[in-house]
């Protein structure tokens, strides 16, 4: 019997470990470190899983759109983002890869097919599939390790900044310490006038995993304001995401 109550006990001592070891500590104190730590632990936190797949609600806004959507997005991580809206109808879908962006409208009858250039030209600024990838995911745009960072505490987070900012453009990471994901990042060109920010407003543990449970996107320019506001609904890592794409003849091809 009493053999029995010490194997309960480690079980019971081995679960509760791991249970702390992975909580988002709510009271967490950003502590002076440095900007390397800051930046390792971020880096430490990145998603690690091989696939996700999510259900999302999604309004967007461009101050003559506003809509709201049913998106599916699934992820091969660092292979493939293939996202589906619906309302009552598909209404679009598309399949990103590293190299190429493809997507059609069932309700515009018209479809693209090419670079990253529409990707620009709904956030306003250049992204890549990488950076796109962790805009979803709560991860920093830029690699915070390839750069010297400064770091500065605001209101209870950490604020990295690469000590010397690019010709074109100002960023910035905002970085959570209960978790070292992101609370917002941005990015600023005052000359143009142009700005992109992301935030991340809360985020869940799901399966031992620190994840984001909305982004909120804003892209502004001199002409107009976007807002992209993403909430995910459910969210599963590794299964065997299904992921068919193919653009429906007759449609009409657009440019960027």
């Amino acid at each position: 019997m009493k053999s029995y109550q010490y194997i309960f006990l480690l079980v019971f001592l081995f679960a509760s470990c791991k249970t702390k070891k992975n909580m988002i500590d709510a009271n967490a104190i950003a502590k002076s470190i440095s900007a390397k730590k800051v930046a390792k632990k971020h880096i430490a936190a990145n998603f690690d899983k091989e696939t996700l797949d999510a259900k999302l609600r999604v309004n967007f806004n461009n101050g003559k759109t506003n809509q709201n959507l049913s998106v599916s997005m699934k992820i091969k991580k660092d292979e493939v983002i293939w996202l589906k809206g619906s309302k009552l109808i598909t209404v679009f879908k598309a399949e990103i890869t590293p190299t190429s962006v493809r997507y059609y409208s069932s309700l515009f009858k018209n479809y693209f097919e090419g670079d990253f250039s529409m990707i620009k030209q709904l956030l306003g600024v250049e992204i890549n599939f990488e950076q796109l990838q962790n805009l979803f995911l709560g991860q920093s745009l830029l690699n915070v390790k390839e750069e010297k960072q400064e770091v500065e505490i605001v209101n209870n987070s950490y604020v990295l900044s690469p000590e010397k900012q690019a010709a074109l453009f100002d960023i910035f990471f905002t970085i959570n310490p209960s978790h070292f994901k992101l609370d917002n990042q941005a990015i600023v060109n005052i000359e143009k006038n142009l700005r992109l920010d992301i935030e991340y407003p809360n985020y869940n543990l799901i399966e031992d995993v620190v994840f984001p449970t909305a982004v909120n996107i804003k892209a502004k320019n001199s002409k107009s304001i976007t807002a992209i506001d993403l909430v995910y609904k459910s969210v599963q890592f590794n299964t065997d995401v299904k992921m068919s794409f193919n653009i429906p003849s007759g449609y009409k091809k657009v440019k960027f």
